[in-house]
């Protein structure tokens, strides 16, 4: 069950990645290319030390590998949050940020999606069987 929260709350982050995408694309903010560097790199360190350490238990049950995905999105999204710093110092535009929040929005969605099945795979798995 603990997996099934865990995929939920990764589905609705996801879905609320999308909505401030939308909200930032419709107001044309520009986000500070050095804040997202900095945040970026400190978060991409911490993040590839957890995934480092996780990376064993990536084909395990639903709750391990909940965390290894989580992880593996993070570090995906922290390099992708470091390109996009580059892109909107570039552009001066906040284009290449909204394209990387969509992209961490699907890897959420897409995450929560498998951990859900795993999960709910899991439950039939241990649930009782009726008689018969």
């Amino acid at each position: 069950m603990a997996a099934v929260a865990k995929g939920a709350s990764m589905g609705l982050f996801g879905l609320w990645v999308v909505g401030t995408v939308v909200w930032h694309a419709l107001r044309g903010t520009v986000p500070e290319p050095l804040t997202m560097g900095v945040i970026g790199f400190a978060a991409l360190a911490v993040n590839a030390a957890a995934f480092g350490l996780l990376y064993a238990f990536r084909g395990g049950d639903a709750n391990m590998r909940s965390a290894w995905i989580c992880t593996r999105n993070d570090v995906v999204g922290n390099l992708a949050v470091l390109l996009a710093a580059a892109g909107v110092l570039g552009t001066g535009t906040g284009w290449p940020d909204l394209i990387v929040a969509a992209i961490m929005a699907t890897l959420a969605l897409q995450g929560a999606w498998m951990v859900l099945c795993q999960a709910v795979g899991e439950l039939r798995l241990q649930s009782p069987q009726p008689a018969e």
